[in-house]
């Protein structure tokens, strides 16, 4: 009677060891899917960092030359935005069958995003020069005497100072009051109404 209370008792010890070893592997496996990606930003370049709770688990170089190639594309976008960048991320990633958490560093703070520009003309001087570079923060938060980045229907992306916000629509005004002589003859900076919507982003850094 004793010797078979001693192997029940080892053989219930020995499927309980068995049960926390298989939960162990099955957790492993989970986690062993799940990457941190990072994009490490200054705002003109972008590094892409992956990490695991796991010390064995790293991501292909694949992925992250994928990931790369794609969140310096972003970066230098217009049209993208913290959430679809992260999208493409994840995206990639699940090519590869990873699940993956993005999280956007830059200067201006976790999941802001900037985006470099190059200024064309004179329209800004002696704030801005023709060729100057300038980081742009993307936000819809923004208030007179703002230097901002925004589309327009006819010249593109176009960088003025908000002077007034009215109605749903922002005046971007030109700093250079003065009149310009080109070959083509005599030219004033852009002065323009456009809706809010269109504005892209705050220059920060110029």
């Amino acid at each position: 009677m004793v010797i078979t209370l001693k192997l029940r008792n080892i053989i219930i010890l020995t499927l309980l060891a068995l049960l926390v070893v298989s939960s162990a592997i099955f957790t492993i496996s989970e986690q062993s899917n799940n990457l941190e990606i990072t994009l490490k930003t200054n705002g003109t370049d972008i590094n892409v960092q992956a990490s695991s709770l796991l010390f064995f688990n790293r991501a292909p170089e694949s992925m992250i030359a994928e990931m790369q190639e794609i969140a310096l594309y972003d970066l230098q976008s217009d049209n993208s935005t913290v959430d679809s960048v992260k999208n493409d991320m994840k995206v990639i990633a699940q090519k590869y069958n990873y699940n993956v958490t993005v999280k956007i560093d830059s200067p201006f703070g976790i999941d802001k995003l900037p985006m470099p520009a190059t200024v064309r003309g004179t329209s800004m001087v002696p704030t801005l020069q023709d060729g100057q570079s300038i980081v742009v923060l993307k936000t819809n938060e923004f208030k007179v005497g703002d230097l901002v980045v925004a589309r327009h229907p006819t010249y593109g992306l176009i960088v003025k100072r908000i002077s007034q916000i009215k109605d749903g629509q922002v005046y971007l005004m030109s700093d250079n009051r003065e009149t310009i002589v080109t070959s083509s003859g005599i030219m004033k900076g852009l002065d323009t109404w456009l809706p809010i919507e269109n504005v892209v982003g705050v220059v920060k850094i110029y």
